[in-house]
C-alpha cells in the first residue's frame, strides 16, 4: 500500500533508480478531458536531473509514454499507465557501496526491513521516482487550474541565504526564470554561487521551498483525521530529504499571543474574508477561502564527495568515499515535485468535495 497515493484520485509508481524504467498508473481521473501533453514534458523537464551544473550529472531525457487511459489526449476515464525509461544509469558507481550502510541514507532501514535492498542509486528509496509524481501532479494541476485553482512553489531559502518577503510583495511568475527556482533575481544569485561554492568543496546544503495555493473556496478538507493541512503534511513528508512543514505563522506563532495571531473576520466585497492570514487558508482542517500558505524544509543530500566513517553488513567499522553522481542541493529540483503533491492532494480533495454533497 506504501507504493500508492491518494484515495479517489490514486497515483500508484513502480520501478528503481537503476532499473530500466520507473512508472506509474493513475486511477480516478474524470474522463473527457483534454490532456496537454507537452505541459506534462515541461514539468518533468525542470525536475529532470543534468540541466545545469547545479544538479547530479546524470544526465537522463525524463521522456514520459502513455500506455492508456487516452485516446487522442482525452482521458477516458480507465487507468492512465505511463513509463519513463533509464537511460544514463552507471551502476558501478555503486559497487564499493553495495556492502556499507551510508550515513543518512536508507541503506540500513530498507535491509533491516525487508532483509535485502537494491544498492544501485539507492534502489526504490532513490528520488528517481518523484519523476512519476509530476506526471501525475501535471495532470492533476490541468484539471485544477480550469476549476480556477492554481499552486505556485518557489525556493525561498538556501543554506542561510533567505528571500525575507511575503509572497504578494514577490512576482511569482518568475520562478522558473532563473536556475535556483528562487522569482527574487538578485537573491537567486547569492543562491546559486552559494550551491557552486558548496559543491566544490565536496559538500551539499539544504534549504526552503514555499507555496502558495489560490483559488480555493471555503469547505475544501475532512475534519479530525482527514484535514486538509494534514493531507498535505503527509504529501510533503513522503518527499525525499523533507525535514518540516509549517502552514501560515508556523513554528513564530508559538512566540505570538492570540490577540496579535487571531485572524480577524471581515466582510469584503460582500464575502467573508480574514484581515490576517496566520492561519495560512486551514482553520479546523478545512480551506476558509484566504490563500493557502506552507513551507517545507529539506535537508543537505546525504551523498557527500568527502571520506566519511560506517559500518558495513558484517558488522565492521570502515571509511568510504561515495562515487556516485548527486545533487549538491536538491531544494531547487525539489519545487515541481512539491507543486505536484500538493496538486494530487488537491485534486483529491476536489473529487471527494462532489461527493460528500
Amino acid at each position: 500500500m506504501s507504493n500508492s497515493f491518494g484515495r479517489l484520485f490514486k497515483l500508484t509508481t513502480f520501478g528503481e533508480s537503476h532499473g530500466s524504467l520507473i512508472g506509474g498508473v493513475i486511477d480516478g481521473f474524470p474522463a473527457g478531458f483534454n490532456l496537454n501533453l507537452d505541459e506534462i514534458q515541461d514539468k518533468l523537464n525542470l525536475r529532470r536531473p543534468g540541466s545545469s551544473n547545479l544538479t547530479s550529472e546524470r544526465k537522463e531525457n525524463d521522456i514520459v509514454e502513455f500506455h492508456s487511459g487516452l485516446i487522442e489526449n482525452i482521458t477516458i476515464g480507465s487507468p492512465i499507465a505511463f513509463i519513463i525509461k533509464n537511460n544514463d544509469k552507471k551502476s558501478n558507481d555503486y559497487k564499493n557501496l553495495k556492502d556499507l550502510f551510508r550515513p543518512s541514507h536508507a541503506d540500513y532501514t530498507y535491509q533491516k526491513k525487508y532483509g535485502i535492498r537494491d544498492p544501485y542509486g539507492g534502489g526504490r528509496s532513490s528520488a528517481r521516482e518523484t519523476a512519476c509524481r509530476v506526471v501525475a501532479g501535471s495532470l492533476a494541476s490541468q484539471y485544477l487550474t480550469q476549476k480556477g485553482i492554481s499552486v505556485y512553489s518557489y525556493v525561498s531559502s538556501i543554506g542561510k541565504i533567505e528571500l525575507n518577503k511575503d509572497y504578494n510583495d514577490i512576482d511569482l511568475s518568475n520562478t522558473y526564470k532563473n536556475r535556483v527556482f528562487c522569482p527574487d533575481k538578485l537573491i537567486a544569485l547569492k543562491m546559486e554561487n552559494l550551491i557552486k561554492e558548496i559543491k566544490e568543496k565536496g559538500d551539499t546544503v539544504g534549504g526552503c521551498v514555499n507555496t502558495v495555493i489560490k483559488g480555493i473556496l471555503p469547505g475544501f478538507g475532512e475534519p479530525i483525521y482527514n484535514k486538509l493541512n494534514a493531507a498535505i503534511s503527509f504529501a510533503m513528508m513522503s518527499i525525499n530529504a523533507t525535514k518540516g512543514i509549517e502552514f501560515g505563522s508556523g513554528f513564530e506563532s508559538s512566540k505570538m499571543k492570540g490577540s496579535n495571531h487571531n485572524d480577524i473576520f471581515i466582510k469584503k466585497n460582500n464575502k467573508i474574508k480574514t484581515k490576517t492570514n496566520n492561519s495560512g487558508g486551514i482553520q479546523g482542517g478545512i480551506s476558509n477561502g484566504e490563500d493557502i500558505f506552507f513551507r517545507v524544509a529539506f535537508k543537505p543530500v546525504s551523498s557527500i564527495k568527502k571520506q566519511q566513517q560506517t559500518v558495513n553488513n558484517k558488522n565492521e567499522e570502515v571509511s568510504f568515499l561515495n562515487q556516485g553522481r548527486h545533487d549538491p542541493c536538491v531544494v531547487s529540483r525539489a519545487v515541481p515535485i512539491v507543486e505536484s503533491m500538493t496538486s494530487i492532494v488537491l485534486m483529491d480533495m476536489y473529487l471527494l468535495n462532489l461527493t460528500s454533497k
